[in-house]
């Protein structure tokens, strides 16, 4: 992974110390609220419904075993012995106490991490296939180039202050597990027919309140002239994006009001400009193969593959085999396997990890998969590169200590936002509601005959949960102060991109896990020899599910 120089941890250290001022000033009366804001903001701090929230950059989901040491140790002494892990790949601390957050920026600048550029109007944290570099279905390894991305991104002085926050994923291959086609600008690594490897551009993704999927403007950019490309892109949108509406301010809404065809006009238009006044910003070879050194360090075991003792242990242990079956995925290398550890456990929030269990995760990442951890989307975590023959005792610790629940990508591998329990901007709570879920279809074996489903939670239109493009999305909305649930169906965030359908009226929050049961009855019934959920959605619509749910009210 990327190691900072001289000048990024002397960029970082001299923030840190000019938070700390600001800080200062801000308790000391010195610093009016509405000037201390921004400055926050730039810091990554927000004012939350219980308290602060400081949310940490976690660059397209990479960390190293001293910083998830590190992670434990912040959510040990000045956090409440836990942290969240987002669908932005970074993590937020929900209850740090204002006046010592310019220390826990401080220990973060230790092993080089920041907050920088994950909260305002900014290009935030650039996101990725979390098996990037093992799957042996990618072109190329998309993670150079996100951190060409940051490194171009970071404190960019003409994108300080966008119209509104700005998102960025990157895939390696035809399949896709960062949501490109939900971004603002969605990059997909290709091949040409003379089969020279580019990016196919995507522009004007998002989810919030105008969902939309993002739409091709370059079916081909050669890797070199990735960040000119970018850079035009982002100066068409900040000189023409809306500032007079923040609703209606994302580039988005830009490219639809435009259309995709004029704005790729203007921005080609751009590039050509920018290619000649800041050549600087083509990607040399050399340069691509210094970042991409970064990314080039495991060292395989040629041996591995000839060690036969997994076969055995799957044959002896009917856990430890169905685990193996759900949270492990295959790898490019053979004699190894990636691991999805789990961070959602029976009855306790998604994507939250303990001080504990994020000192075991960098423990076995030490032991088994040389220090590196990532963090995905869906809000687990994985280990990349450990052997089959670590598999068992690694699962062992795991489960211990609560981190080898068999679901990824099962019903109850929900995405969920910290909703109104937490958020100042949620409509309604999340959590328990996910709880409830839980507790309705805690049947394991129930949820593998179901097969894959993601079910993803937003508790406000802002949509933090991903809920219109789960296979079945909720919604948490407020009417008359109590909290109701919107339900949607047929999402996708994969490759086949598409947003659910509403089902019907909203439903109260002691029905939702019941209404679900409606839904996947009706799947249940309806399902051709081996379709998914959401094959099936497509294949017979949404009349069918919504009779199911809304018949008894009739």
């Amino acid at each position: 992974m990327y190691q900072y120089t001289e000048v990024d941890q002397s960029l970082v250290d001299a923030r840190v110390a000019q938070f700390r001022d600001q800080t200062r000033r801000f308790l000391a009366g010195e610093l009016p609220d509405e000037e201390f804001l921004p400055l926050r903001l730039m810091n990554g701090l927000y004012i939350q419904r219980q308290a602060p929230m400081l949310r940490v950059a976690i660059p397209y989901g990479l960390l190293s075993s001293v910083q998830m040491r590190k992670l434990g140790h912040i959510a040990r002494t000045y956090d409440k012995n836990y942290a969240h892990f987002t669908t932005r790949t970074n993590v937020q601390f929900n209850w740090p106490k204002l006046e010592e957050v310019p220390d826990i920026l401080a220990e973060l600048a230790q092993v080089q991490m920041h907050a920088i550029q994950t909260s305002g109007n900014c290009i935030r944290n650039t996101t990725t296939d979390h098996f990037a570099g093992v799957n042996a279905n990618e072109i190329e390894d998309p993670r150079p180039f996100c951190e060409l991305i940051r490194q171009w991104s970071t404190l960019h002085p003409e994108f300080a202050y966008l119209p509104r926050k700005f998102k960025i994923a990157v895939t390696g291959g035809p399949e896709d597990r960062a949501a490109s086609q939900v971004h603002d600008i969605g990059l997909h690594l290709v091949q040409n027919a003379a089969g020279d490897v580019g990016f196919e551009v995507l522009v004007g993704g998002g989810l919030g309140r105008t969902p939309m999927i993002g739409k091709s403007i370059r079916s081909f950019l050669p890797k070199a002239d990735l960040l000119s490309y970018l850079e035009a892109i982002l100066r068409v949108y900040n000189l023409n994006g809306r500032r007079d509406n923040k609703y209606k301010a994302r580039i988005k809404i830009l490219v639809h009001a435009l259309g995709a065809e004029e704005f790729a006009r203007l921005v080609e238009a751009e590039w050509e400009l920018i290619k000649a006044e800041q050549p600087e910003l083509e990607i040399t070879a050399e340069e691509f193969a210094r970042v991409e050194n970064f990314f080039n360090t495991f060292e395989y075991d040629a041996e591995a593959a000839e060690d036969v003792s997994l076969n055995a242990q799957l044959e002896a242990d009917t856990d430890f085999r169905v685990w193996y079956e759900k949270n492990t995925v295959v790898h490019k290398v053979n004699g190894y396997r990636a691991v999805v550890v789990s961070l959602k456990p029976m009855l306790a929030p998604a994507g939250d990890a303990t001080d504990l269990q994020m000192d075991i995760v960098a423990d076995l990442a030490d032991q088994y998969c040389g220090g590196e951890i990532r963090v995905t989307h869906t809000q687990n975590l994985v280990l990349a590169d450990v052997k089959n023959a670590d598999l068992y005792a690694l699962w062992k610790v795991l489960a211990e200590h609560n981190m080898a629940r068999p679901n990824i990508n099962m019903l109850s591998d929900m995405i969920v936002c910290p909703g109104g329990d937490f958020c100042a901007l949620a409509n309604a709570k999340t959590l328990g509601i996910a709880d409830q879920i839980n507790q309705k279809f805690e049947d394991l074996d129930y949820q593998y005959e179901l097969g894959e489903i993601r079910l993803n939670m937003s508790g406000c239109i802002n949509a933090c949960g991903h809920h219109h493009v789960g296979h079945i999305g909720i919604l948490g909305v407020d009417k008359g102060g109590e909290d109701w649930y919107q339900i949607t169906i047929g999402g996708s965030d994969k490759e086949d991109a598409s947003l659910g359908k509403v089902l019907g009226r909203s439903v109260q929050a002691d029905e939702v896990a019941d209404t679900l049961e409606k839904l996947l009855l009706t799947y249940v019934e309806s399902r051709e020899e081996g379709e998914l959920f959401i094959e099936t959605v497509r294949r017979i619509g949404v009349a069918p599910f919504k009779e199911k749910v809304y018949a008894a009210a009739h």
